[in-house]
């Protein structure tokens, strides 16, 4: 893995954790907006946009499906408690 690629990826848990402390309603506007500037730090932080603005196409995704990854680990792990 490209260490480049850390910074979405751990931005993207970090967002799905603190999405699932949200109301339902919330969670997609919410989500969305700091998914953009997540990917959009990730592309200034590591340097890409210096290559090309394209890499947002890589690293606002990234944060995305690692939200949705963080989200719908919580929600099962909190499934999990409740069931046993």
């Amino acid at each position: 893995m490209n260490e480049p690629e850390l910074l979405p990826i751990v931005s993207g848990l970090f967002l799905g954790c603190v999405l699932g402390l949200l109301r339902p309603s919330l969670r997609p506007v919410v989500g969305v907006v700091l998914a953009l500037a997540f990917g959009g730090l990730a592309t200034v932080a590591s340097g890409e946009f210096m290559i090309s603005w394209g890499f947002l196409f890589v690293d606002v995704p990234l944060v995305a499906v690692s939200a949705a990854v963080a989200l719908f680990a919580t929600h099962y792990v909190r499934w999990a408690r409740r069931a046993s």
